[in-house]
């Protein structure tokens, strides 16, 4: 009887092996968890704003349909703008249709969690399993939150320029004791990066990466369109979901009135950590229309309706969306 070399000796599986078959129903109950917390976070949500949720339908139940139709337009719009912005912070070309259903989760995410934790958590997700390794992925995102401030202030500055006439600031014009809190927390923020760049080593090899990444995306005329242009449309596209609000409530400012007071009150007090800008903003952009000449009535419930037409009506698909997108392992 010849012996088999022992190279050739059959040889037991690895107990590793069979770790994935006993770990499925983990990962199932996992995914299943992480698909409902959207709904249960919603539901908590609801309940606690709840008397703005129900004064806010109450106003826009009785408003023009026509323009309320034309804030959903926009409301739409805003979201391809931010799938643009996220093409155009990447090189590798991502699937239009799953980087829309993308966004759209990532919007819910993002009213959820103050500073976009949200929103740039499931972007995350979707470009790791579009292959996208981790590098490039974190340095995406760190364009696209440094891309849309400098648009929204670029578009500001145009606004201020290029009507100064039909702009009366007014009270608009912050003081020095108020410019004087923005302007520490920019320095906090460029002594913190420089003092991180200086000791976390692995911290300067991903800003080696995102500054090739910014090079490489600026040779491509189409990138540099959807990251630029995608970036300077969104606060219009808000804008103009604030105003078609406004007139079928009878606000009687013009478009560039209410954009302007948008963009002023966003940018002054858009840096606070609150979810998705609600809260510091709202009192801002009120008294920003009251500046122009808005009743204050009015003004408030233009607010209030502006929130419940981009938060709470998508809130509830948008949750739906991250729960299928999660199911089907595309997050």
């Amino acid at each position: 009887m010849t012996s088999l070399p022992l190279e050739e000796l059959p040889r037991p599986l690895p107990a590793a092996v069979a770790v994935p078959a006993r770990s499925l129903p983990s990962a199932r109950l996992t995914r299943t968890a992480l698909s409902l917390l959207p709904l249960l976070l919603i539901a908590g949500w609801a309940a606690i704003d709840r008397a703005s949720l129900y004064d806010g339908v109450a106003r826009l139940a009785a408003a023009d349909p026509w323009w309320l139709l034309s804030g959903v337009v926009f409301t739409l719009l805003g979201w391809v703008s931010a799938a643009c912005v996220r093409q155009g912070a990447l090189p590798d070309r991502l699937p239009p249709g799953k980087l829309l259903a993308s966004q759209f989760a990532a919007g819910a995410a993002n009213h959820v969690l103050p500073a976009s934790i949200g929103a740039h958590a499931v972007t995350l997700r979707f470009l790791q399993r579009q292959g996208v390794p981790l590098a490039r992925a974190t340095a995406s995102l760190a364009l696209y939150s440094l891309v849309r401030p400098i648009a929204k202030t670029f578009v500001l500055l145009v606004f201020v320029v290029s009507s100064p006439g039909l702009l009366h600031l007014g009270d608009l014009v912050p003081d020095r004791r108020t410019l004087l809190l923005p302007a520490v927390a920019v320095t906090l923020g460029l002594v913190t990066a420089a003092l991180l760049l200086t000791f976390v080593r692995p911290l300067r090899g991903r800003v080696r990466t995102a500054l090739t990444d910014v090079r490489l995306l600026h040779t491509r005329p189409s990138r540099v369109l959807a990251l630029w242009g995608g970036a300077a449309a969104a606060p219009l596209l808000q804008a103009g979901v604030i105003f078609s609000v406004g007139a079928a409530l009878g606000l009687s400012l013009s478009w560039t009135q209410v954009a302007f007071a948008f963009l002023a009150a966003s940018t002054a007090v858009g840096a606070v950590p609150a979810p998705g800008g609600i809260g510091p903003v709202d009192a801002a952009l009120v008294f920003a229309l009251v500046a122009f000449g808005a009743p204050m009535g009015t003004a408030t419930a233009t607010v209030i309706g502006y929130r419940v037409l981009t938060v709470w009506v998508p809130l509830l698909p948008g949750a739906l969306v991250l729960s299928a997108l999660v199911q089907r392992k595309v997050l």
